[in-house]
């Protein structure tokens, strides 16, 4: 077991590589009511829960960003209303980034309050959705714009999720994994150099350094800025041009497949106004597309993108602001593009 602790609103570890149930039973003693949420899709795999004293209700969520809605909040609120949970009750989310981060959310508003465990099965929710505390929903206007930061009590990583993964889903998850690299830790981005994705899923141990390097990363700069005043501002390398692709695919692309369009795109931008080499840029592209990941879009759709990343997270005031990186592990923000420089980037990204 790796074991990688987090100093935010309150002080939590990540617990790596472990069996999620043996880990969770005694996090069940002294509860009187323990909620877990689940997808629909996983419901049949929450099976064998441990023994325990306290009275458990399974709660099933819509799938992926589906579950992440006003309506399925609230619905999740009211069941916890109805049974009577209580500050010393407990929530445990078991799914990928969409249930940790309603989940989280929920612990965060009931009671103004109450603790909450994620236990991640994709690779994006171990790696990313699942550690530092951001909770939150959609709003029609965008991703994650409703929300709170809310820290779990622990998170339990257990590599055996990764086996039900689809390649897609396995790769979407890497996307984040890359992003770690180029924003702090040159060593992922060594390790994945002139790799495929099958190389990487069938190699335990390198799966496994890059979810503890890629969490590291995730806790150093988390437990410096929690509530992301400006450092951890980082993490979304990638997330401007990415949010507005998912919100335009209607969340039909994963997140990690639009982050990773959205990666490239930083690192084109970031060329264009010549604070990137052209073979830290190229490098984007190719560790990306060995992955098999996408790292191309539509030309014609700038516009509506454009439109959508006015009202990104980083912006200030009504100007559009990027994390960039000038070199591997050194990042830097981009701070009112100009229009043409913008499309420029887009232009290059799509031909």
């Amino acid at each position: 077991m790796v074991k990688i602790s987090i100093s935010a609103d309150r002080d939590y570890d990540v617990q790596i590589d472990i069996d999620w149930r043996t880990a969770l039973k005694p996090l069940l003693a002294n509860r009187g009511q323990v909620a877990i949420i689940v997808s629909e899709a996983m419901r049949d795999r929450i099976t064998d829960l441990p023994q325990t004293e306290a009275e458990l209700h399974i709660f099933t969520v819509p799938d992926s960003e589906a579950g992440k809605s006003f309506a399925t909040f609230n619905k999740v609120l009211d069941w916890l209303g109805a049974a009577g949970f209580t500050r010393n009750d407990l929530v445990v989310a078991v799914g990928g980034g969409a249930v940790t981060d309603l989940t989280g959310y929920v612990a965060s508003s009931w009671l103004r309050g109450i603790d909450w465990v994620a236990v991640p099965t994709t690779l994006a929710a171990m790696v990313d959705a699942a550690v530092g505390g951001k909770t939150g929903i959609n709003s029609e206007y965008g991703k994650n714009l409703i929300g709170a930061f809310y820290s779990p009590v622990t998170v339990l990583v257990d590599l055996g999720w990764l086996s039900t993964l689809s390649d897609r889903d396995f790769a979407a998850g890497l996307a984040e994994v890359v992003k770690c690299g180029f924003i702090v830790d040159p060593e992922i981005i060594e390790k994945l150099s002139n790799k495929n994705l099958a190389q990487v899923r069938v190699d335990r141990d390198l799966t496994l350094e890059l979810i503890t390097r890629s969490v590291a990363v995730k806790a150093r700069v988390v437990s410096g800025d929690f509530r992301e005043s400006y450092d951890r501002e980082i993490l979304n390398y990638g997330h401007t041009l990415g949010h507005a692709i998912e919100l335009h695919s209607k969340y039909q692309l994963r997140h990690g497949e639009c982050v990773s369009i959205g990666l490239v795109y930083a690192a084109l931008l970031a060329n264009q106004v010549g604070l990137l080499s052209q073979e830290i840029t190229d490098l984007h592209t190719q560790i990306l597309a060995n992955l098999d990941l996408p790292v191309t879009y539509k030309v014609e759709l700038w516009a509506e993108l454009r439109a959508s990343m006015a009202i990104d997270k980083k912006s200030r005031s009504g100007v559009l602001r990027f994390v960039a990186i000038s070199e591997i592990g050194k990042t830097l923000r981009i701070e009112a593009p100009s229009e043409e420089e913008l499309y420029q980037a887009y232009e290059r990204l799509c031909s």
